[in-house]
Order: structure tokens, then C-alpha cells, then sequence
């Protein structure tokens, strides 16, 4: 399945799989996006799967948000490959 993000105020459903083929429309949605939002929700519940590049996007934008003092929330079970890097992050 294609990514598809759909949106509502600061709330960003992410489905399908975000791979190296697709992150740059991932990266587009969400390029400047803390100089309009203060607080920022993304849900991963619906993404199938995960590579590294797609993992990395999602990591960015985490430290993006801790640089200039925003809040970001991931909610969802979604893939774990995003999961066990932030569990991993977060350990270290």
C-alpha cells in the first residue's frame, strides 16, 4: 500500500508503508512544520511497515521538535521497527 497522510488541525493520520520510495512526500508534509504548531500528533496506528529511511524521517522530526521546544506525540501501535528505535533511544 502507497503512504497516504490525511489531516486535521495538528492531527496527522500516517497509513501504509513509508519506505526509501516515498519519504520525501513524508518529509514535505512535515518541512517547517513547527513554525506553525506548537503541539503536533501523529498517528502511526495504520502504517503496515517500515524501513530504516522511514524510521530515520520519524526520528528527525522527534529531534526537530526537541530542538526548538515543541511537542510531538507518536500514538499508535504501528510498526515496530519505529517502536524498538525509540525504546532503544530512550534506554541509552
Amino acid at each position: 500500500m502507497d503512504l497516504k497522510i490525511t489531516n486535521c488541525n495538528n492531527f496527522y493520520k500516517v497509513k501504509g508503508t513509508l519506505n526509501r520510495n516515498n519519504v520525501k512526500m513524508f518529509q514535505n508534509e512535515f518541512e517547517n512544520i513547527f513554525e506553525k504548531v506548537t503541539n503536533l500528533t501523529i498517528s502511526v496506528q495504520d502504517i503496515e511497515s517500515m524501513d530504516k529511511y522511514g524510521v530515520n524521517a520519524i526520528a528527525k522530526l522527534h529531534q526537530e521538535a526537541l530542538s526548538k521546544n515543541k511537542r510531538l506525540s507518536i500514538i499508535g501501535f504501528g510498526c515496530k521497527d519505529l517502536y524498538d528505535h525509540f525504546k532503544t533511544e530512550t534506554a541509552a
